[in-house]
C-alpha cells in the first residue's frame, strides 16, 4: 500500500504524515512545495503525484467551492490504481455537494470526514492575528458554543480509514468532545497565553466584507460569515460521535490543545 497524501503542509495533511510515519506505512506526501509537486491547478502534476498510489487523503482547496478539480481528479486516481479514497469534507456541506458525489461515485471504497471548525484555527492560521492583535471580529452576536474539534483527531480518523477495514461507504461527523462559545474558547487561550482576548461584534454583511478585502473570495467569505453567524446564534453546538466510533475514545479537549498549542500565542 501507498498512500498519497493531499495538502501535506496543511493542518491535518502533515498530521496525517506524522502518524504513516510513525505506523511505517508507505506514503506520499505532496503540496505545491514539496518535491513531488502537487497543484490542484495544475493538471499536469498530478501523474507524478498518484504514480504507483493505491490510497488518497484528499483535501480539497479549502476555499475554492468548485468541485471540477475534485471531479476531474478522482477519475484520473482510480484509473491510476487508488482503491481508497478519503475525504476531507466539512460539517454542514449539503448532501448534493459535487466533491463529495464525486468521491461517492468513484467506484472504490471512499470514506468521508466531516468536521467541526479546527482548534488550530485559532493558533495556525485564520484567528491566530486577531488573537494575537487582542481582538478578534466575529459577525453577529450571541453566546452559542461549538465543539471545536482537534486537527489531530481528524488526522487519526483519517489514518484509521486509510488503513485499516470497515470504513468504506462511511461519512463521519466528527467533533471535539465539548462545546464552547467563542468568548470561552478565547478565554482559555488568555489564560494560558497572558493575553486579554476580547471580541469585536460586526453586522454579517461587514463581516463578508472585511473577508473579501482580506483576499477570501466572495462566496466563500458569505459561508463562513453564515457558519458563524450560525455557531454564535447557538444553532452548531451538537456533538458528533465520529471520532470516540472510529478510535474509542474521545477526542481531546480544548483545554489539552491550548496547552499543547500556547507557544503560537508566546
Amino acid at each position: 500500500m501507498t498512500i498519497l497524501v493531499l495538502g501535506a503542509t496543511g493542518k491535518t495533511g502533515r498530521r496525517v504524515t506524522s502518524a504513516l510515519d510513525a505506523l511505517g506505512v508507505d506514503h506520499r506526501a505532496v503540496s505545491r512545495r514539496t518535491d513531488v509537486r502537487f497543484d490542484w491547478a495544475d493538471q499536469s502534476t498530478w501523474a507524478a503525484a498518484l504514480e504507483g498510489a493505491t490510497a488518497v487523503y484528499l483535501v480539497p482547496l479549502a476555499m475554492n467551492l468548485d468541485d471540477a478539480e475534485v471531479a476531474a481528479f478522482v477519475p484520473r486516481a482510480v484509473e491510476a490504481g487508488v482503491r481508497r479514497i478519503v475525504l476531507l469534507s466539512a460539517r454542514g456541506i449539503p448532501e448534493d455537494d459535487g466533491r463529495e458525489r464525486a468521491v461517492r461515485e468513484s467506484g472504490v471504497d471512499w470514506t468521508i470526514l466531516r468536521p467541526t471548525w479546527f482548534s488550530q484555527n485559532f493558533s495556525e492560521d485564520y484567528f491566530l492575528p486577531e488573537v494575537l492583535s487582542g481582538e478578534v471580529t466575529l459577525p453577529g452576536s450571541g453566546d452559542g458554543a461549538h465543539p471545536f474539534i482537534d486537527a489531530q483527531d481528524i488526522a487519526d480518523v483519517a489514518v484509521a480509514a486509510l488503513t485499516q477495514e470497515g470504513h468504506a461507504g462511511v461519512a463521519y461527523e466528527l467533533s471535539g468532545p465539548e462545546a464552547l462559545p467563542f468568548g470561552e474558547a478565547l478565554a482559555r487561550i488568555g489564560d494560558v497565553s497572558g493575553r486579554k482576548i476580547r471580541i469585536n461584534d460586526v453586522p454579517a454583511a461587514d463581516y463578508t466584507a472585511m473577508m473579501v478585502q482580506g483576499g477570501i473570495e466572495p462566496a466563500y467569505a458569505e459561508i463562513l460569515t453564515m457558519a458563524l453567524t450560525a455557531i454564535r446564534a447557538g444553532h452548531d453546538a451538537a456533538l458528533s460521535d465520529g471520532v470516540p466510533s472510529v478510535l474509542g475514545h474521545e477526542g481531546r479537549l480544548f483545554d489539552d490543545y491550548v496547552k499543547a498549542a500556547s507557544a503560537a500565542w508566546s
